[in-house]
């Protein structure tokens, strides 16, 4: 059975299609930090983030949760480079450190909207 009508259009699509793939590392690190941001109280936090630097007590508030709670999510995010903290007395205020992340999230929240 004949996929394509034109196989040298054929041949030329597929080779794009390879040209333009990341190497195997970089689809594992791309699913990787998919995977850190879709879990819903890292995203709240992340949505949090997106007007600047918070405290952890101010994020709690921000996102309804247990300051334990957050403070592991916190690490997840800071351990995978999306967060970063820095001290100011005896707070440490995160702010966004990967802002592709904050491009992507803002994408999935104009698809909400879309019909």
């Amino acid at each position: 059975m004949k996929v394509c009508d034109n196989e040298e259009e054929h041949a030329q699509r597929v080779k794009n299609a390879k040209d333009g793939m990341p190497s195997e590392e970089q689809i594992a690190e791309m699913g990787a930090r998919f995977k850190v941001i879709s879990e819903p109280s890292r995203l709240k936090i992340l949505l949090a983030l997106s007007g600047g630097e918070l405290c952890v007590e101010h994020i709690t508030e921000a996102v309804g949760g247990q300051q334990s709670a957050v403070s592991h999510q916190l690490k997840t995010l800071k351990d995978n480079k999306i967060i970063k903290g820095r001290r100011e007395g005896k707070n440490v205020l995160y702010s966004v450190s990967d802002w592709h992340v904050l491009t992507m999230i803002g994408v999935a929240k104009e698809h909400l909207n879309c019909e």
